[in-house]
């Protein structure tokens, strides 16, 4: 009876264990929400301070597996609430793990239709596995606003 117990409680923290990520992960309106706020931000304290926030991994920009890009239209990256050492680099002919440059289509996307979604594939910052990734781009002004979801 023991062991009965023991192999129940076992697998229960298994199946607890398999749904935690979930929990753990952004969702698709949470982007878009993020990049939002990032802009209403921009607007209300100047893009300088937020870019910088960012940068900081403030608070108000990350949550959970969701952080924001900030870059130029010509491909500058200025704030990567993941990557702080990407800023400052020109990042236009960044590829992803297919070689789609992902920062062209990026501009692109805010050139043409000033906001929406791309997909490629990007290392996910909790599993650190290439993963799908869905990114909500807007544009502000002479910037892309970017936060994307991971797609297990």
């Amino acid at each position: 009876m023991k062991l009965f117990l023991k192999m129940v409680v076992f697998l229960m923290a298994l199946a607890m264990a398999g749904m935690a990520p979930a929990a753990d992960r952004g969702t698709a309106e949470e982007a878009v929400a993020l990049v939002k706020k990032v802009v209403a931000d921009m607007k209300k304290y100047g893009k300088d301070k937020v870019i910088k926030d960012i940068q900081n991994q403030a608070p108000d920009y990350k949550d959970r597996d969701l952080y924001v890009s900030v870059g130029t239209l010509d491909g500058m990256n200025l704030a990567n609430g993941n990557n702080p050492k990407l800023a400052g680099k020109n990042i236009i002919d960044l590829k992803d793990a297919d070689g789609t440059f992902i920062t062209r289509e990026r501009i692109d996307i805010a050139k043409k239709k000033g906001s929406g979604w791309q997909e490629y594939k990007w290392p996910d910052p909790i599993t650190k596995e290439i993963q799908k990734k869905a990114m909500y781009v807007e544009r502000y002004e002479d910037l892309t606003i970017a936060c994307g979801v991971y797609k297990n």
